[in-house]
């Protein structure tokens, strides 16, 4: 739990953000898997996920801040489908300066969140991804276009289904297998076949080998 002491308070700095890195590629998950996009990961999380495959991403102070200007200038540059903002846990800074300067360019912007934190602005898809250690703020759940659940072991299915009774029936439901875990992928394929609500998420970009 030390590093999660580390990452001080929610930013309050608008016109600069850590970031972990940015990228280009496919999303890798979910219901826009395949599909070109720029990711943003910010710096910063009070989580704790203890499969967390993004640790680095736990702290800020790790990390070099860029202005608002140039993430949307080199996002704009790649002619994405969309951006993803990602950390981390997005929701710990203010994206109104951030998703407004990505609209100016006319991008398509997405989200990936917990939903611990409150939500800042505005998204064109949000996928929820929440998590028992800290559990989301009750004002996500209308807003949500994808819930996506990660199964560590077969407790993860209550958890998961609480979630779901909390979400839209329009947002699609994704169970995703803890990485390198045969058996929560086992698991998860049996629980689909009874509850057809739900689909399966692979992270296929770990499949591939790409970012």
């Amino acid at each position: 739990m030390t590093n999660m002491l580390e990452v001080g308070e929610i930013s309050s700095t608008a016109e600069m953000l850590p970031i972990v890195e940015t990228f280009h590629s496919v999303q890798g998950e979910g219901a826009w898997a395949g599909t070109n996009a720029f990711f943003i990961r910010l710096a910063l999380c009070d989580v704790g996920c203890p499969w967390c495959d993004t640790k680095i991403s736990w702290s800020d102070k790790r990390h070099p801040r860029r202005t608002i200007e140039d993430l949307a200038n080199g996002a704009a540059a790649c002619h994405p489908r969309f951006v993803v903002i990602t950390g981390g846990e997005p929701l710990m800074h203010d994206l109104n300066p951030l998703t407004q300067a990505l609209r100016a360019k006319g991008l398509r912007i997405h989200l990936e969140t917990s939903g611990s934190h409150p939500l800042s602005g505005e998204f064109d898809w949000i996928t929820l991804s929440p998590k028992i250690f800290k559990p989301p703020l009750p004002g996500i759940y209308p807003l949500v276009n994808e819930l996506k659940l990660v199964v560590a072991n077969t407790t993860d299915f209550q958890w998961a289904e609480q979630q779901s009774a909390l979400t839209t029936e329009l947002a699609d439901r994704y169970l995703q297998p803890e990485w390198g875990s045969h058996a929560s992928q086992q698991q998860i394929f049996d629980y689909i076949l009874q509850h057809p609500q739900w689909r399966m998420s692979l992270q296929t970009h770990k499949l591939l080998g790409v970012r």
